[in-house]
């Protein structure tokens, strides 16, 4: 069987066709390149974006490691000056000692203000001496509790100290260290007022209860200083506080992204964490919830910025200022300062030490972005490093050049059109100008051709060629058409007089089945019927008076007999029905159903079935009494069958009018079993037609052959959808003159 696509396509105008045939290679091609031309634009485009933020990482990573190699140089250059050496060994004794007597205020002084103009010489923010085995000896400031002493900080383990003295790599060198609270005494008050850090809420964050950052991140360096024969006098400690170091990391951002760096407007950003909290940044907020990706967190939610200092004497001044909360940027912007990094980032980088390239929204908008875990003395992952530069001039760009190969295919795409659509036009006009003429003659129009054209080509040849057929052709019909006239005349006698024929065959053999299954009910009923009857009276006439009690009883037996009898009678002469279409009374409907439930009663009683009756006639059937309970009480019996677990029975009586304006009454008997199959409904009332194992299929059409004897009508149907399952069965009588009992 041919697709149906296929049908459609051979049923379209041969113009469709010729410029389906031109455009759906460029439709196609064109499309098809513009897509792949997208797709690799993208791709490209991301992956050029990704180079570069990973060479940004790299740069800014290196300098990072910079900062590393000049704190590790500072530091030694201090440790190995002979200014440092010179004052110590003034105080070699008490150096040995483990303290600085308070006899030597002179010396302690003097080193500390040496420690302080060394410390701003080299651009560091802290810096301090040790004793040989890493107790702190002098800081560069004194105790805020006691003024002139030395402040109270944790001493170096001995592991700490054996670094020192034998470093790995033969050399000074510096680390990333963090400072827990308790190890922050060696930081003066104003470095320990930069280290507090406010975290914010920030959505996808990896949830936390903690409510402040108390720790610092600090790049520290130590180095012994040596006595000429070799042993050590101190150890010299300083470093550099990267909380809130905004100097440091505008360093960074400047080293990274220098003005001109980004074309299009893109802005570039760097960012310190400690761990997931970002210590330090330029990002900035401008007063708006922070709206962190799935894959986005690095740079989110608001925070008061804090002041800081440069890391390195290569960088800037080493001006510290205050972390208190200090104004924040022009237009009401502020440093992202406490906010986290999202749990995906922080899984990725802290947790299992990759670096993140790839695009994530920052603050208000989406950067291309690069993480790199920072690392401590012990290999452990302790913060985060992070550069990314602006998005959205680089995708309008991209959008833009996409745009522009878009319009260029649209107009190569229109030109073709326009010549594939004059070209077509000029090859389908004759061909059109052909099936218009097949179209006339199809109509009727046989004397309709095509003339002549103004190609003169196959196609014109082929227009020549359809008249002369044509005219061949309504020669042969007009022979033809005498012939069929006669032929269906012919067929038509013939036709009809086989269908009366039909009819009528069939109609006796239905006659006579219902004849054969009707004498064998009047032979097998009349019988028993007089056997009952003869009992009965024998039963009545023994018991004499002791029948009283039962007399009513008798007396429906002696009734439903005589109905008996008369419904055998109808069953052998049925094929007269005009013969016994007679005795007929006012019959009041209510009455009617409620006899018609005594007889029912033990079928409805042993099927559980609830009755209901609305019973609304105002006006009397004309109909013979006993025939309307046959039938009613045909009806009721279908109804228990179609409940066989119960049901609700429901009988109601109704005015109606017949078509003719007749005035007429409705008994309705319906159920709610399973309803009627739509193609039982459609030969219900059929002889022969039951869906019982024991059933004769003949009262229903009994019953319908009753009811058009006194001009009415049996009706059947479902009920409407909204009212549950079940059948419905109308009775449609006529009514006369007479007014209803009591009435």
């Amino acid at each position: 069987m041919r697709p149906a696509w296929r049908g459609r396509l051979a049923a379209l105008p041969i113009r469709r066709k010729l410029l389906a045939l031109v455009l759906l290679p460029l439709l196609g091609v064109l499309p098809l390149l513009g897509l792949v031309l997208l797709a690799w634009g993208n791709v490209a485009l991301d992956r050029l974006l990704i180079t570069k933020v990973r060479s940004d990482l790299a740069v800014a990573h290196g300098y990072f490691e910079r900062v590393l190699v000049e704190v590790a140089a500072s530091t030694g250059a201090v440790a190995d000056s002979q200014v440092l050496y010179a004052a110590l060994a003034d105080a070699a004794g008490a150096a040995r000692a483990g303290v600085i007597p308070a006899a030597a205020t002179s010396d302690r002084q003097r080193l500390q203000a040496l420690l302080r103009q060394v410390k701003t010489h080299e651009g560091l923010d802290f810096i301090n001496l040790r004793s040989p085995d890493g107790r702190l000896l002098l800081a560069d400031f004194d105790s805020p509790s006691a003024p002139g002493a030395t402040p109270a900080a944790a001493a170096l383990t001995a592991a700490e100290v054996a670094a020192v003295l034998a470093p790995p790599a033969g050399r000074t060198a510096a680390s990333v260290v963090v400072l827990q609270p308790a190890e922050q005494g060696l930081l003066s008050p104003k470095l320990r007022a930069r280290v507090a850090v406010p975290l914010v809420a920030t959505r996808n964050a990896l949830p936390s209860d903690r409510q402040q950052e108390q720790r610092a991140m600090v790049v520290r360096a130590t180095a012994p200083v040596r006595a000429a024969d070799g042993h050590v006098l101190a150890l010299v400690q300083a470093g550099v506080l990267l909380n809130h170091n905004l100097p440091f990391i505008d360093h960074i951002n400047q080293i990274v992204y220098p003005d001109g760096a980004l074309p299009f407007g893109s802005q570039g950003t760097a960012t310190l964490f400690l761990d997931d909290v970002r210590i330090s940044t330029n990002v900035r907020l401008f007063d708006e919830e922070v709206d962190a990706g799935p894959d986005a967190g690095p740079d989110a939610g608001p925070v008061a910025a804090g002041g800081a200092k440069s890391a390195t004497t290569s960088a800037t001044t080493p001006a510290a200022t205050p972390a208190a909360t200090p104004p924040a940027a022009a237009s009401g912007a502020q440093r992202a300062i406490g906010t986290r990094v999202s749990a995906a980032v922080r899984q990725a980088v802290l947790g299992r030490g990759e670096t993140w390239l790839d695009r994530a929204f920052v603050v208000n908008d989406w950067y291309v972005s690069a993480y790199q875990p920072l690392v401590d003395a012990a290999g452990q992952r302790v913060g985060m490093l992070y550069v990314g530069y602006l998005e959205r001039p680089f995708t309008r760009l991209k959008y833009g050049v996409l745009a522009g190969i878009g319009v260029v295919l649209f107009s190569v795409m229109l030109v073709a059109a326009l010549w594939a659509a004059r070209w077509a036009r000029a090859i389908s006009s004759p061909l059109e100008q052909m099936a218009r003429t097949l179209q006339q003659v199809q109509a009727g129009a046989s004397q309709a051709r095509v003339g002549p054209v103004a190609s003169g080509d196959e196609i014109g040849a082929l227009a020549g060629h359809l008249d002369h057929l044509l005219q061949t052709v309504a020669d042969k019909t007009n022979a033809l058409q005498c012939l069929n006239a006669a032929l269906d005349a012919k067929v038509a006698d013939r036709t009809q007089a086989l269908q009366a024929a039909q009819s009528q065959l069939l109609r006796a053999e239905k006659m006579a089945a219902v004849g054969q299954l009707t004498a064998s009910i009047a032979h097998e009923v009349n019988n028993p019927i007089a056997v009952i009857q003869g009992n009965l009276d024998l039963v009545r006439e023994l018991l004499g008076p002791a029948a009283a009690p039962v007399l009513t009883e008798l007396q429906l037996m002696d009734a439903q007999i005589e109905r008996m009898r008369l419904i055998v009678t109808q069953l052998l002469q049925f094929a007269r029905p005009t013969e016994f279409a007679g005795y007929v009374e006012a019959v009041e409907p209510g009455a009617a159903l409620q006899d018609s439930l005594v007889l029912t009663h033990h079928l409805l009683a042993r099927s559980g079935i609830r009755i209901e009756r609305d019973f609304r006639a105002s006006r009397n059937a004309a109909i013979n009494r006993q025939e309307l309970q046959q039938v009613l009480v045909n009806l009721l019996v279908n109804a228990v069958h179609a409940m066989p677990a119960g049901g609700t029975l429901t009988l109601a009586s109704s005015d109606w009018t017949a078509p003719d304006g007749a005035p007429g009454v409705c008994l309705r008997v319906m159920d709610s079993g399973a309803g009627l199959a739509d193609d039982l409904l459609k030969v219900l009332f059929q002889p022969f037609v039951t869906r019982k194992k024991d059933g004769t299929g003949l009262g229903l059409w009994i019953s319908r052959s009753i009811v058009e004897r006194y001009g009415g009508d049996l009706q059947a149907h479902n009920r409407p959808a909204g009212l549950g399952s079940g059948a419905v069965m109308d009775v449609l009588l006529r009514c006369d003159s007479l007014s209803p009992a009591g009435g």
